[in-house]
């Protein structure tokens, strides 16, 4: 199975931290193909940005052509594949994100500054949503960020924010979200149900005043790990937290051991995996 694996070709969907883990030194092709990518020698910076981070998102991020970066990647592994193939399978950027929207000039700014917790290997996503859910309507956030957080704006847009980036230099980025004013005839139920979305639905399953049930079923990654950590804050040190997933989080593991959680799967169930999360003796 192992062997299978290693022969398929890298695609542009395949997640950054996937590709290396097939070879490290592939590091070495990204940083060829752009001085951008050198931050990911780095292995703290490569803990956070390299498994929220697809190959075509991380192409968009170092402006080079996804076709380029994923047939290089291939070539470094020995795997030779048709160029006007990886080009005619290559997603193609949404017209919104070559036109992004002028935020609101006259609205009230949220400033939020991350790059040190990147550059320290810090994972910022569970601090960035919980000052999301702090704005007001009319309020824009305008997050600094040492590389382009594409990931986030999947994450933002089911909430009913749209987003403006700006590189000020390779390492310095600027984002702005906001939501957008309903047009005159559009309907608000759909944005304010997205943007009132409790954290997770709970599970109808028996608990105690200790026991904390986050169910992250149907959600879209980095969301259910990005929901997780954010619950995991607030976890008193004295409660479990028990995270339903319709598959085992291999991403969350190794940040539950940064973090200083212990935890244990259950995974004997077909429709669900159950992750028991405590704070560690």
């Amino acid at each position: 199975m192992t062997d299978v694996k290693l022969s398929l070709p890298v695609s542009a969907q395949d997640r950054v931290s996937d590709v290396l883990a097939r070879d490290e030194a592939l590091v070495e092709v990204f940083v060829r193909c752009a001085p951008h990518f050198s931050k990911l020698r780095n292995r703290a910076m490569r803990r956070v940005m390299a498994r929220l981070v697809t190959v075509e998102q991380a192409a968009r991020t170092a402006n080079v052509p996804v076709a380029r970066l994923v047939h290089d990647l291939n070539a470094a592994l020995g795997i030779v594949i048709d160029p006007a193939k990886v080009a005619a399978t290559a997603p193609s950027p949404d017209a919104e994100d070559n036109a992004s929207p002028a935020h609101p000039a006259s609205a009230r700014i949220v400033e939020l500054d991350v790059r040190e917790d990147l550059r320290s290997g810090r994972e910022p996503f569970s601090r960035i949503l919980g000052v999301v859910s702090e704005l007001c309507d009319d309020d824009v956030l305008h997050l600094r960020a040492i590389f382009e957080p594409v990931p986030l704006f999947t994450v933002l847009g089911k909430r009913g924010f749209v987003h403006e980036s700006r590189s000020n230099a390779p390492d310095d980025w600027s984002v702005w979200f906001w939501r957008p004013a309903p047009s005159a005839d559009a309907s608000a139920g759909p944005i304010d149900a997205a943007r009132d979305a409790p954290a997770a639905a709970p599970v109808a399953t028996p608990t105690d005043d200790k026991t904390t049930w986050l169910d992250v079923r149907g959600l879209d990654p980095p969301e259910p790990l990005l929901r997780t950590l954010g619950a995991l804050e607030t976890l008193p040190p004295d409660h479990v937290l028990v995270q339903v997933n319709s598959r085992v989080p291999q991403l969350l593991f190794p940040m539950l051991v940064e973090r200083g959680f212990a935890c244990d799967v259950d995974d004997s169930q077909a429709d669900q995996v159950l992750v028991r999360i405590w704070h560690a003796r």
